[in-house]
């Protein structure tokens, strides 16, 4: 499976698991020509809708019922004319029917397989550790030669670092703002820039440093006590991540035991 594609999947397939949590009410909501539209399938798309930040109300119950009504219509007529012969149409339908196994199978996942709050804490420890509790307004040059980063370190001890870093850095998102790259954490930094940069003093810029991005000349523009965010704030980012983390090595597990030809 291409990388890029590694979380994306998961996502569909959560989607997808959302419209099969039908509830056992199967009450009709209406009938449409002697076809029942029970009141589960207008359950699902008003779970949907508010898990999408609609609010529930009698107006959206009532819309979500129109709309079902609408599409049984469209179906039946669909049926009459025997589109659902068609071959493009048969192939859409096998697709929504696999989309739908699909997330039945992520949301019994889930559900059979919950992440260990220890792992979660383990997880939030690290980050913790990782992140410090400082954060740090950083300003960078970035050219490609250790000579122009010399000659750099020269020039800001003269001129302004954010006029010379407009002249001369390389950098496309900083250089406009003068090497100006915002509150951050070193961790969050290629290293040895990370490093460089908890090693300097508020004002301070450093000799030339050397990342795979070219050599940069740093300058620590202020410091602040971070607020990193409670175990309770972080939990659901961190039980997803490894949500998505287990159903890819399902789904792993799964395409190596399939026979593929």
């Amino acid at each position: 499976m291409p990388k890029f594609s590694r979380f994306a999947l998961f996502a569909t397939l959560l989607v997808a698991s959302a419209a099969i949590q039908a509830a056992d009410n199967d009450k009709a909501a209406a009938l449409v020509n002697g076809a029942a539209i029970p009141q589960s399938r207008i359950d699902l798309r008003l779970k949907a809708a508010t898990q999408q930040g609609q609010p529930d109300s009698p107006e959206l119950r009532n819309a979500l019922r129109e709309d079902l009504i609408s599409l049984e219509i469209i179906s039946q007529e669909a049926t009459k004319l025997g589109l659902e012969k068609n071959t493009e149409t048969m192939q859409q339908l096998e697709l929504a029917r696999q989309s739908v196994l699909a997330g039945a199978f992520v949301q019994d996942y889930v559900k059979n397989h919950p992440i260990d709050e220890a792992l979660l804490k383990q997880d939030y420890e690290a980050m913790k550790a990782r992140v410090g509790n400082k954060e740090y307004k950083v300003s960078h040059i970035l050219v490609q030669t250790e000579d122009a980063a010399k000659e750099i370190v020269k020039r800001v001890k003269k001129e302004s670092f954010s006029k010379v870093a407009k002249q001369k850095s390389e950098d496309p998102g900083s250089k406009d703002k003068g090497g100006d790259m915002g509150w951050t954490v070193p961790s969050n930094f290629v290293q040895p820039f990370g490093a460089a940069v908890t090693s300097l003093q508020k004002g301070q810029i450093s000799a030339p440093v050397q990342t795979q991005f070219g050599w940069h000349v740093i300058k620590l523009e202020d410091t602040r006590e971070l607020k990193v965010p409670s175990f309770e704030e972080v939990k659901p980012n961190l039980e997803k991540r490894h949500q998505q983390e287990t159903i890819q090595r399902a789904i792993t597990e799964l395409r190596s035991k399939a026979r593929i030809e």
